[in-house]
């Protein structure tokens, strides 16, 4: 037991010091050199885990991914018991923390890496997609699903208003964040999370 935990804690050392090299390095510059002392263990070790460069590349973009998803997903807890009139500060509330997890230093490390090297690794879209967007719009729609059947909501389509909830948030979001290389302000991230709010319950909202 003590050797597994041991070799699960060094694999996640060497993703983390893995993506922490190619957001600061890219993929090319990066070696596994850097990784290993990144991680904190012998360059070897490495290669016990991971098979090559490209390999550790793909895992570390995977476990980034997931993290990522993991923290978005929990940030819509609060809309499983909303209060009972205060749906609106609720989805606000959500939408908030959303924005700033996605405006978040891995986050953006996450998509200057896919934007950078999704020529060069056309799968990686689809390792980070099944770890990102599309899951986290199936928790949402659940979500709001639950709030439909409640009467809260007018979501016919829970799939559909996920959908358009986070493209009211990330839409603007990347424009404004040019890609996000600009940092915004966190009063502006709250405006950002109300606007998309007031237009969501505009087409969602019970009548």
């Amino acid at each position: 037991m003590t050797t597994t935990r041991g070799r699960i804690d060094k694999r996640q050392a060497i993703l983390e010091g893995a993506f922490t090299v190619f957001a600061r390095e890219g993929y090319a510059q990066a070696c596994v050199q850097a990784i290993a002392r990144e991680a904190g263990v012998a360059k070897p070790t490495v290669y016990n885990h991971m098979t090559d460069k490209a390999t550790l590349f793909r895992n570390a973009l995977e476990a980034a991914a997931r993290t990522i998803l993991e923290q978005r997903i929990a940030a819509l807890e609060p809309l499983a018991a909303p209060a009972g009139d205060g749906l609106r500060a609720t989805l606000e509330e959500v939408a908030h923390a959303l924005l700033r997890l996605h405006t978040d230093g891995r986050s953006c490390a996450l998509r200057r890496l896919l934007y950078s090297e999704v020529t060069h690794f056309p799968d990686i879209l689809d390792i980070v997609k099944e770890s990102g967007p599309d899951r986290l719009n199936q928790a949402l729609a659940d979500r709001l699903a639950r709030l439909a059947l409640a009467g809260r909501l007018r979501a016919a389509d829970p799939d559909l208003a996920a959908e358009q909830f986070l493209a009211l948030l990330l839409g603007p979001l990347e424009a404004r964040t040019q890609l996000g290389t600009r940092q915004l302000e966190d009063s502006q991230l709250r405006a950002m999370a109300v606007a998309a709010v007031d237009a969501f319950v505009r087409a969602w909202g019970a009548r």
